[in-house]
């Protein structure tokens, strides 16, 4: 008898079964990674779409025959105004600068009888045009005085106001241009001081470098009252995403959270948090003393945070979406069935949010929470019948999901928790968008700056301000401003001002003039250096 002859049919089998898993486990992989590399990134469900739906009633279907083609006499059309996003919009104080173009003088006469040509009227063109940004030196005089008797009494001068950056040779309005250059625009450096070296003016990376650094450490103030208000909204959503930190032999690699906080569906408060590392004490040193609705993934930090009673932990729906929408291979009509009945929760969302508060948890209630009681339902028994690939991803989504099961119906009891938590995944996007940029942070110091001075550009820009206008005005104010009252320099409080200011003015009939600064002051010279001079 052969060794062949000697194998068990019944391992030959066990071991045909299990290469076969493998092999399925392998191809969903392969497949996995095509479509992430070619394939459509969007989860948008379109199985359940009829192709049928094309086929109208009572519609006969056009001839293939030669189209019959009739003679028409010609005729002018009007051509359609466009109404489209083509169109521009312009302010209506955006500054005008007229050229007057005229025909010569000797054209102004009729060539054959010398009559002089009679004015009708003008035709006007208007065109966008763009100016580049002017910078100037800033000149501080302060005359000094002297008691003509009594000498010993010194010298009387007025003391220079103060300052942001203490003997700093930059004004709040140039550093204001660098900050929203690097953290709006996403602007790293080095780029910012090419676009200096085309106007004439050199400043070193390492000096701008010292700038961003000194004034996120100043504006801390401001960015911990902002944070007080998020841990105060009771209505938190937060995420986290891998930055680089730059070492003397490589990167290494950091983290930076993102919390947003508030009433309504996208809250106006982002705060950036950079720590060295995504230790779970992070979270708890971030969150500390927080009570209310915590939205977030998955991962174990969160989900601790969330076994606090005084913590209502919101799982995000759209990451238990996504399991699904990757579980290509397996049992196909289950994933379909699944990821219809999650369209419909997104869908009674959206109805949601265009209601009143009450009228949201009730439409909750009501609708959403039988169709999460139906998805538990039948995800726990396909579990349990014994059916699936240990590895595939189907059972990788099903485990995800039955992991969740004790919070899904959280976000239905509070009516300003949200199904997902996609305004923080909104919220990294900034992030992650200058990453690929400026590629890393210089060190520690310099993430825990660029954290405080993008909270403060990115809330400016989810509400709508101009973040150099805000940085300028509030850097110019901050040193003199009260400690007890520095939320109203937070974004939102600082664009109410305005408002009002604006308002009142509309009502009197009075120009708006610039609102008086507490820090309307210039910079003094560093010791040492002349005030006069450029900057070298």
């Amino acid at each position: 008898m052969t060794a062949v002859q000697n194998i068990d049919p019944k391992l030959l089998q066990d071991e045909n079964v299990q290469l076969r898993q493998t092999i399925a486990h392998l191809e969903e992989q392969l497949n996995w990674f095509k479509r992430q590399l070619f394939g459509r990134k969007s989860e948008r469900d379109v199985t359940h779409v009829d192709a049928r739906q094309l086929e109208l009633d009572g519609f006969e279907s056009l001839s293939k025959g030669d189209p019959q083609t009739k003679t028409v006499a010609a005729h002018n059309r009007r051509k359609p105004e466009n109404k489209g996003k083509e169109s521009i919009i312009l302010p209506s104080d955006l500054p005008v600068e007229t050229i007057f173009l005229d025909i010569p003088e000797e054209q102004k006469m009729c060539q054959e009888t010398g009559v002089p040509l009679v004015k009708i009227g003008e035709e006007a063109t208007y065109k966008l045009a763009y100016k580049p940004g002017s910078f100037y030196l800033k000149e501080i005089i302060r005359p000094k005085y002297i008691h003509p008797a009594q000498e010993e009494k010194g010298v009387m001068i007025r003391e220079l106001p103060e300052s942001l950056l203490t003997r700093c040779r930059a004004d709040e309005s140039f550093l204001a241009f660098i900050l929203t250059k690097k953290f709006a625009d996403h602007m790293p450096l080095y780029r910012i001081c090419e676009g200096l070296q085309r106007h004439g003016i050199t400043i070193s990376r390492k000096l701008l470098s010292q700038w961003v650094i000194r004034c996120g450490m100043a504006l801390m103030p401001l960015y911990e009252t902002m944070k007080k208000q998020i841990i105060n909204s009771k209505n938190i959503f937060i995420d986290e995403s891998p930055v680089k930190i730059q070492e003397k032999v490589k990167c290494t690699t950091g983290f930076m959270w993102v919390i947003v906080g508030g009433e309504g569906a996208d809250p106006p408060y982002r705060i950036y948090d950079f720590r060295e590392n995504r230790r779970h004490d992070n979270v708890l040193d971030i969150l500390a003393g927080y009570q209310g609705n915590l939205h977030s993934d998955k991962y174990g930090a969160y989900e601790k945070q969330g076994q606090q009673k005084s913590v209502n932990w919101c799982p995000c729906w759209a990451h238990i979406r996504r399991k699904f929408f990757e579980a290509e291979s397996g049992d196909e009509i289950l994933r379909e069935w699944v990821l219809r009945k999650i369209k419909y929760l997104f869908m009674l969302e959206r109805v949601c949010w265009a209601r009143s508060a009450e009228q949201r948890v009730k439409i909750r209630l009501e609708k959403e929470v039988p169709l999460i009681d139906e998805l538990i339902t039948k995800i726990k028994g396909k579990l349990t019948d014994g059916k699936l690939l240990p590895k595939s991803k189907l059972r990788e989504a099903i485990g995800y999901f039955c992991g969740l099961i004790p919070h899904l119906k959280n976000y239905t009891k509070s009516p300003w928790a949200r199904l997902d938590n996609n305004v923080a995944e909104r919220a990294i996007r900034p992030l992650a968008i200058g990453r690929k940029n400026w590629l890393f942070f210089g060190s520690v110091e310099g993430g825990e700056a660029g954290a405080v001075i993008l909270s403060l550009v990115q809330t400016c820009r989810g509400l709508g301000i101009n973040p150099e206008e805000y940085l300028e005005d509030v850097m110019r104010r901050l040193m003199g401003h009260n400690a007890q009252k520095l939320y109203e320099l937070l974004p939102d409080e600082w664009q109410k001002a305005r408002q009002e200011a604006a308002a009142r003015s509309k009502a009197t009939g009075s120009i708006p003039m610039p609102q008086p600064m507490a820090g309307s002051r210039a910079e003094a010279p560093a010791e040492g250096e002349s005030g006069s001079g450029p900057i070298s």
